[in-house]
């Protein structure tokens, strides 16, 4: 098998965190909110929607860490295992080039190939075999990260740190789905609409086709939109919540203007890296809803006062990430937030890491943890899609396709049957991407095995909040439930504090 030099990368200081302090949390939780009734414990879901990893990427190991670096990890006594990467895909992978550990100083590489036609390519009909053939990014900058077979590697407990501690006190899946195959824009639709049909235009290079998304484009209603845009028609969980009067928004990092040129806003807040980079902070097709028009918040309204946050308002519950922290402070927590980092923090490989997305996830899980609202509260982290970084598990095609896009099964072909509602260029499940659960309610130390998908988050806001199903060929009509991951019985409400820059425990 094909042996390859590790990349050699030097990691810099410390990158600032660029959160509000939530302590001195005034108010009360336990905040009156109409039509807030729910169906378990669980009160307040916080969505944590991160940037493009696989399952084997941060956990195919788990719960064995190298240990090499200097911050050994230890797992707990009696902690289950995973379908990981076994000893036979380590040494003797299908690829033909084996999986590489990558070390803490190897946090910042360069961003692979995760397009709708290229993982179905990758996948070859189920083997799992052509990862470095066609999801390989072909070019990196810098250069010096342009290894072959970079695509199969993985981190280990040593670099990611954060989340083996989570995995190790709260519950994981290992059977979790992207909904389609395919990059950021369809990962994120999906989490909101379980849809990714009704695009206009409807064809569009690269982007749409059969009125279907299955590539990046901004949304239509975003002044901070650039170059091509889509608008998506039907209904998203935004809707269903605001028709039974439910508070929610959408916070994510650099949606406040910087500025504004001719009445246009101009999103150019930026921060650095670890590896010095200056990262703009605000990506507009990571923002669902601005997708669209009864959601969207076009001109970044902020919200008129801290009260409003969740609520109807200027800003239509599309906030900048500053705003979630502020609701926390101020007992005004909505019942259902999905939080999106800047982009430096965000996980994508390209201008993120592992080690500046663990300061935000623990940053902001230990605010949460150590407020009023954490008693009642379920902190999901998902992913969005997998980057094209290799999992050696077969996606299930519950949803085939036939159209030019496809190449799973055959030119043209992604399984066999028919797609739900007869929309094309929705083919999935696609790769196996991160689940964590964080609450009180949450099993310990558990990984669920049930099947589920990104729909599974939307399927859960429906079922916890009595909220209808999207319909129209929403996937979450297929979804698999969120409940093998939590316990509603026996609550441990005691919090997990760790440590922003190491991922440990905090002193």
């Amino acid at each position: 098998m094909t042996r390859r030099p590790l990349i050699t990368l030097a990691v810099a200081a410390s990158a600032t965190i660029a959160s509000a302090s939530v302590a001195g949390a005034a108010g009360s939780a336990g905040h009156a909110t109409a039509g807030a009734t729910t169906t378990t414990p669980i009160k307040h879901l916080v969505v944590i929607f991160q940037e493009n990893v696989t399952f084997d990427h941060y956990f195919g190991t788990y719960p064995k860490a190298a240990n090499t670096d200097g911050r050994p990890f230890t797992a707990k006594a009696g902690t289950p295992t995973v379908n990981g990467l076994s000893t036979a895909l380590l040494l003797a992978n299908p690829n033909g080039v084996n999986p590489q550990r990558l070390s803490a100083a190897q946090a910042l590489t360069c961003d692979q190939n995760h397009e709708y036609t290229a993982e179905q390519q990758a996948a070859d009909k189920g083997l799992m075999d052509k990862f470095p053939t066609y999801t390989q990014s072909a070019s990196c900058s810098p250069p010096d990260q342009s290894i072959p077979g970079l695509v199969m590697d993985y981190y280990d407990g040593n670099t990611v740190t954060a989340m083996w501690n989570y995995a190790q006190r709260f519950a994981m899946s290992d059977n979790s789905f992207n909904t389609g195959f395919g990059p950021s824009t369809p990962g994120v639709l999906n989490l909101v609409a379980g849809q990714t049909h009704g695009a206009t235009p409807a064809v569009l290079s690269g982007v749409t086709n059969n009125g279907t998304v299955y590539g990046d484009a901004d949304p239509t209603y975003d002044q901070c939109s650039s170059g091509s845009s889509i608008a998506m028609s039907g209904t998203n969980i935004g809707d269903e919540l605001n028709a039974k009067h439910i508070t929610w928004g959408w916070f994510q990092g650099g949606f406040t203007p910087t500025a504004n040129v001719g009445g246009v806003a101009v999103c150019g807040s930026t921060h650095t890296n670890i590896g010095g980079a200056v990262v703009s902070d605000y990506s507009a097709h990571h923002e669902p809803f601005q997708y669209y028009a009864s959601t969207a918040n076009p001109t970044h309204l902020p919200p008129a006062t801290a009260a409003e946050i969740g609520h109807n308002g200027q800003a239509n519950h599309q906030y900048d990430l500053r705003n979630f922290y502020t609701s926390l402070a101020s007992g005004n927590m909505p019942s259902v937030s999905f939080l999106k980092a800047a982009k430096y923090q965000d996980g994508h490989a390209g201008y993120s890491d592992p080690l500046d997305e663990q300061r935000f996830l623990v940053k902001t899980i230990n605010a949460i943890e150590q407020s009023p609202f954490w008693k009642s509260t379920a902190i999901v982290i998902a992913y969005d899609d997998s980057d094209g970084w290799y999992d050696h598990v077969t996606p299930p095609i519950v949803n085939p396709s036939s159209s030019t896009e496809d190449a799973y099964t055959a030119a043209g072909q992604c399984g066999n049957g028919t797609p739900l509602a007869g929309f094309q260029d929705r083919c999935g499940y696609g790769q196996r991407l991160p689940l964590l659960v964080i609450s009180p309610y949450a099993r310990q130390n558990s990984v669920d095995n049930s099947m589920t998908d990104q729909t599974s988050i939307l399927r859960y806001i429906e079922d916890n909040w009595s909220v209808p199903r999207i319909g129209g060929g929403s996937l979450d009509a297929l979804a698999g439930s969120l409940n093998g991951l939590f316990d509603y019985v026996h609550r441990n409400a005691t919090p997990l504090i760790l440590d922003p820059a190491t991922g440990e425990l905090a002193d």
